[in-house]
């Protein structure tokens, strides 16, 4: 994997084993991803929940984003990360914390400086370790919705296989979807 443009164009990054159960996202989705937030990358606040290893994260520094913060659970992936920020030179910019998204949310206002967040990110896994289907999305979306860590125009992507079904909240509305093989990538802001 590789960081795809901007300031880190070309740079690997570290992923982990291929046995462990972790997909990080794919070079074309993630391509169709930032060509759809471009104009809303520099200065950005980036959250990325479920970060894996943190490809996301570093395409968006790596494109002008002021500071991403990126949330895990898992130990292996969180020791990636933390090679992946050392190795790009992103300590000024990047935060990894570890943490179940599914917790609750509110605890990562301070993260954003009280500013909220203008990109929120989130890829929550597919499947679980004995390869049955998982569906964090309707969930995470209600907990990002439900909490403080939103800035005012703030987009929410959530990343997530086709056939998961998604359950918005009243307040979010879906401004855009695009379909990649059995990948969906939804887009949502605050009703108004």
């Amino acid at each position: 994997m590789r960081i795809i443009a901007g300031t880190k164009k070309g740079r690997k990054i570290f992923s982990v084993s291929k046995t462990k159960n972790v997909k990080p996202i794919s070079s074309r989705i993630k391509q169709s991803l930032f060509d759809i937030i471009r104009p809303l990358i520099t200065g950005s606040i980036f959250l990325d929940l479920y970060a894996g290893v943190g490809t996301v994260s570093f395409e968006a520094l790596s494109r002008g984003a002021l500071k991403a913060v990126m949330v895990e659970n898992d130990r292996m992936c969180l020791r990636v990360i933390e090679r992946n920020i050392e190795y790009l030179d992103f300590k000024d910019k990047a935060v990894v914390l570890r943490a179940n998204v599914l917790s609750g949310l509110e605890w990562l206002e301070h993260y954003s400086g009280y500013e909220g967040y203008d990109i929120i990110f989130m890829g929550p896994p597919y499947r679980d370790k004995e390869n049955l289907p998982l569906s964090y999305s309707s969930k995470t979306v209600e907990l990002v919705f439900s909490s403080n860590i939103m800035s005012k125009n703030c987009i929410v992507i959530n990343q997530r296989h086709k056939k998961e079904v998604l359950d918005l909240p009243e307040n979010a509305e879906l401004y855009k979807e695009v379909k990649y093989g059995d990948t969906l990538l939804s887009f949502m802001k605050k009703k108004i």
